[in-house]
């Protein structure tokens, strides 16, 4: 349960920093003379009638120790006076990006349950800064706020059934690809060398096809590798490679027949053989873009 909500988290990460940007900059006073301590406590006030799922709102000095205990509905949460978060990544990264962040989702020390939290630096007319503001909010209260909307959860429902069905089609010619290879072979009573390339083509394809398959479900419909590192590219590369192994297969195969029947058509074997040298030299190239993009990021 953890790790899908937050897979759903990143997924939608944009979003929840986006509200809390906004929720933060509309009430806190931010470059503006005479910012003091009892102005942000009133500020934080109107966040909290605003926001009421929060766990703990709060404040931090420059050097990241929290001013005074935290702003809560709950009682017990009204803690951490004096707490050095000097450490936590709320409160360097909005001090060294000088804007709202929001945190990766981490352990609450209030109830041991997953949270983020929103921190907003707070500065005066002369760009000093002076506060930190941060506050705390569930996961699962972050996702209910951030969910899609109606339109979008029903558009985003039928992508996922139109990818399931093309991916389902997809299986099937699969299957009867596979099938094709695998009993063409004992069509004959005698094997010969061209019964065996057809069925490695039709297995060669079908795998191809299959790889693609799986791909569409698993990014489209049940959303596991969409952020996986290099996976569309594992995926392009293996899909890719399986076409060209068909197509080299196919044009071995053309060369056999002609060597034993007319020559004079062998020009369309060497187009062939050149398309695939092509697709090598294109896959080549591909492989190593994506090497060498990945190695500057």
């Amino acid at each position: 349960m953890y790790i899908k909500d937050i897979q759903r988290f990143e997924d939608n990460r944009y979003r929840a920093r986006a509200y809390m940007s906004y929720i933060l900059t509309r009430n806190l006073p931010n470059k503006l003379p005479d910012i003091h301590l009892e102005t942000i406590k009133t500020a934080l006030d109107k966040i909290a009638h605003e926001v009421v799922v929060f766990d703990a709102l709060y404040i931090l000095d420059i050097s990241g120790m929290q001013i005074e205990n935290a702003i809560s509905l709950n009682k017990a949460h009204e803690i951490g006076q004096g707490e050095d978060r000097s450490t936590r990544s709320y409160f360097y990264r909005a001090v060294k990006l000088r804007r709202c962040v929001l945190s990766d989702p981490y352990p609450s020390v209030l109830n041991n349950e997953l949270c983020v939290t929103a921190s907003m630096p707070i500065y005066d007319d002369k760009n000093n800064l002076l506060f930190v503001v941060c506050i705390d909010i569930k996961l699962e209260d972050i996702l209910k706020i951030i969910q899609a909307g109606k339109f979008e959860f029903v558009f985003t429902q039928f992508s996922r059934s139109v990818y399931f069905c093309f991916a389902l089609v997809l299986f099937v010619i699969t299957c009867f690809l596979f099938q094709k290879g695998f009993f063409s072979l004992f069509d004959n009573q005698a094997i010969g060398i061209e019964h065996m390339f057809e069925s490695t083509i039709a297995i060669t394809l079908a795998l191809a096809i299959f790889d693609l398959a799986k791909t569409l479900i698993e990014q489209e419909v049940l959303g596991r590798t969409k952020k996986e590192e290099g996976g569309i590219q594992k995926t392009m590369v293996r899909f890719l490679g399986s076409i060209i192994i068909a197509l080299a297969i196919e044009a071995l195969m053309l060369v056999f027949k002609l060597a034993i029947g007319d020559l004079s058509q062998m020009i369309y074997a060497i187009y062939l053989i050149g398309g695939v040298s092509l697709l090598l030299l294109g896959l080549s190239v591909y492989l190593f873009t994506v090497k060498y993009k990945n190695n500057n990021i």
